[in-house]
């Protein structure tokens, strides 16, 4: 299980994808409609300029939020690990939320928790 394996695993994915973009489309009809290239926002038409720049805080905020999100997500497989491994494991636990809120400073310093 060594190169040739992850050849044959990149291979078999590029086969699957590609038939699977082709079979859709060989079966899909293709068809042209105006509308499809306008812009949609909550079924509003839209007024003026669609294309407008957005404030980075907004996916700064998103970014922020997504990196708490996964932290969640690691912190599970460590509560039903926990018992079992003892005082190092709250240790480590302790060590990756002071990285987080290390993180969490170092976003309010730079403002990026303003709501704007």
């Amino acid at each position: 299980m060594g190169a040739s394996s992850m050849i044959v695993l990149i291979l078999a994915a590029l086969a699957f994808s590609s038939i699977a973009i082709l079979v859709a489309k060989l079966v899909t009809k293709a068809t042209t409609n105006p509308q499809k290239g306008q812009a949609y926002e909550c079924g509003v038409p839209t007024l003026g300029k669609t294309w407008i720049q957005l404030n980075v805080g907004y996916y700064l905020f998103a970014l922020i939020f997504l990196i708490f999100d996964v932290e969640l997500v690691f912190l599970y497989p460590w509560a039903v690990v926990a018992k079992k491994i003892g005082w190092p494991a709250l240790v480590e636990i302790v060590i990756f939320f002071f990285i987080l809120f290390m993180g969490f400073l170092y976003a309010h310093k730079k403002g990026a928790l303003k709501w704007l």
